[in-house]
């Protein structure tokens, strides 16, 4: 039986970066998550253990603190920088892709005034991104993690199948809470404003998650999806994954008390997952995007 070497890839995972710009009188932070791989001619250091074309991982980690010195701008554009710069310099390497997380600060207000340098970390989600270069194409894909959301009516969950084994009963009004993980992908690489485009895909995501009246969880994902679509132009493909963030009614009735849909047991496990994507009819082939 012959055995050949299989697709490999390595880098430096979760390089966390804060940077804080001092060129104003209010400071501002910056807080990434930076994960590197990197994949090309690199049988020799799988078969042999020769590492002659090998870039250490601690390289590419001093590589991204090197680069924030100049400045890191929108997450998409850093990445960019990052991607190109590991295969441009680098013979043996064929693809980078960088993956960044950005956690939200918020300038914290005293007396009703910004404050000029403390900051809170924000709840409202983590804005991703994951850029692939293979030497003469880029990819960008962004999206967002963990942004949590609740409808506390408006969504149905009936008619579904049933065997042996069911016991949920059928609900014509029920909470509906999920925490979002989307990733949508650009038709190119090119210039563009990119933090406007992340600002109008997610509000989107807000917007349609709001309006839409769901008979099921796999209803608003598609709504979702398709709100981004129409009202962000670049974005030509668009993948989610929604966990069902479960609220079941307490029943009070052993103590004498009645529960007029007030009163609620949080689960976090086990939970339903609900992934799906949408992309437009004349997307261009995805390539290494993904």
């Amino acid at each position: 039986m012959g055995i050949v070497l299989g697709p490999n890839q390595y880098g430096k995972a979760e390089v966390r970066l804060v940077r804080i710009d001092r060129d104003a009188a209010e400071h501002r932070i910056t807080d990434l998550n930076v994960s590197v791989a990197l994949s090309g001619d690199l049988a020799d250091t799988h078969l042999t253990g020769d590492n002659a074309k090998v870039l250490p991982t601690d390289s590419q980690k001093n590589t991204v603190y090197a680069f924030a010195r100049d400045g890191i701008g929108e997450i998409e554009d850093f990445g960019l920088r990052l991607a190109r710069h590991f295969v441009d310099s680098q013979p043996a390497i064929h693809r980078a892709r960088v993956r960044i997380e950005r956690y939200g600060w918020q300038r914290t207000t005293v007396d009703g005034q910004p404050a000029s340098h403390s900051f809170h970390r924000t709840g409202d989600g983590t804005r991703t991104a994951t850029i692939t270069y293979d030497g003469s194409t880029a990819w960008v894909v962004s999206g967002l993690a963990e942004l949590t959301v609740l409808n506390s009516t408006g969504s149905e969950f009936w008619g579904y199948a049933k065997d042996e084994y069911t016991t949920l009963p059928e609900a014509k009004d029920r909470i509906l809470a999920t925490a979002v993980t989307a990733d949508w992908r650009h038709r190119d690489a090119g210039e563009r404003d990119w933090g406007e485009s992340h600002r109008r895909a997610r509000a989107a995501l807000l917007a349609a998650f709001a309006d839409t009246h769901s008979l099921s969880l796999q209803q608003t994902l598609h709504a979702m999806g398709s709100r981004v679509l129409t009202e962000a132009p670049d974005v030509v493909e668009i993948r989610l994954a929604l966990p069902n963030k479960h609220h079941f009614l307490v029943d009070l009735s052993p103590f004498g008390l009645d529960n007029p849909g007030e009163v609620f047991f949080a689960a976090d496990r086990p939970y339903g997952l609900i992934e799906g994507s949408a992309l437009r009819e004349d997307a261009p082939p995805p390539g290494e995007a993904w």
